[in-house]
């Protein structure tokens, strides 16, 4: 292809050649995929997937529409910029560079102490830039496991704008994701969505049913606490001494246990006859264009922990035996 081209954002080619051609004819069905492009059926429906798969367009009934081209490249952006991001955090684990840089803060501390200086076990955190600046390493380096616990419940519009980047680069990890929040995000709407956008990214969301302490607790090593319970805007207290963290996890599993699980959308039930939506819609895509589970979670933009969930909802939905029943089924059914 002569001119600019999307191959520097990793979806030239095929893809570009289709997406190109749903800018100009406003949208297509596989069938007229297949009549523009002379492929078979099943090829052209694999081209649609793909498309799809990296958010140029859309799927509803059969029909592809075109992402505007702005937020299309904005989209291949983002994914670029996502796999680039988790290669730099990979070699960041792998180096244990993060290891290196605690243990001079130790030798710093133990000099202090050898000094006369003060060395806490645990951070006095006042100002909104240095808690800020806390969640943000604990976040960035967390591995295996995110508790997070918010007695008032809703959250704010900059919260959320916050909290997803990082939130979503958690859940990319595989890393295993607890929310608990207070009641009164149930009356809130934009909390609400939110939410249901975590769970469905792979997040275990609760409603506490009783107050819970703020909280959050990260790979059971790193927990940051508010330093007045009643008032979040005092500071915070961050500790990495391991009996007070593992004091806080055990509070955390007590509040977790009492509370309630996420309700549902309204209408968002589905019955196991009932065509797959939203994400389980494009991993059904996936499935068929992906020849392993970690290139299918990576085009998605979820973890491969996330991915093989929807891939075993999949299949007891089907009553498939094996992953390459599921299109198979799903074609018999009407759902692809």
């Amino acid at each position: 292809m002569t001119g600019p081209n999307l191959e520097f954002l990793e979806a030239g080619g095929d893809v570009e050649q289709a997406y190109r051609l749903l800018l100009r004819l406003g949208g297509a069905d596989h069938d007229a995929l297949a009549r523009h492009l002379g492929l078979s059926p099943d090829a052209a429906a694999a081209r649609g997937s793909r498309v799809v798969g990296l958010g140029l367009a859309t799927a509803q009934d059969g029909v592809l529409r075109p992402v505007p081209p702005g937020k299309a490249v904005e989209r291949l952006v983002e994914r670029r910029l996502a796999r680039s991001r988790d290669a730099l955090e990979a070699e960041v684990a792998r180096c244990g560079i993060v290891d290196s840089l605690h243990d001079e803060r130790a030798a710093g501390l133990a000099e202090a102490s050898r000094v006369g200086r003060d060395g806490p076990p645990v951070q006095r955190l006042e100002s909104l830039d240095d808690i800020q600046a806390a969640l943000d390493e604990m976040t960035f380096f967390t591995r295996t496991e995110n508790l997070t616990a918010q007695p008032r419940g809703v959250l704010s519009p900059h919260h959320i704008s916050h909290s997803r980047p990082l939130d979503m680069r958690v859940l990319r990890r595989g890393v295993a994701m607890r929310s608990l929040l207070g009641r009164d995000a149930l009356g809130d709407p934009g909390t609400m969505a939110y939410l249901w956008e975590l769970a469905d990214k792979g997040c275990e969301v609760r409603i506490a049913r009783q107050p819970v302490e703020r909280m959050i607790v990260c790979d059971r090593a790193v927990a940051l606490t508010s330093l007045d319970p009643e008032d979040g805007s005092k500071g915070a207290l961050l500790t990495r001494e391991p009996g007070l963290v593992a004091t806080l996890v055990k509070l955390y599993e007590q509040m977790w246990e009492a509370a309630d699980p996420l309700p549902a959308p309204s209408g968002a039930t589905q019955s196991p006859g009932a065509r797959p939506e939203g994400v389980e819609r494009q991993v059904l895509d996936a499935l068929r264009t992906a020849d392993k589970d970690e290139a299918g979670a990576r085009d998605l933009g979820i973890s491969v922990r996330t991915y093989r969930k929807h891939v075993a909802s999949l299949m007891q939905r089907l009553d498939a035996t094996n992953r390459f029943q599921v299109a198979l089924l799903a074609r018999e059914r009407g759902w692809i």
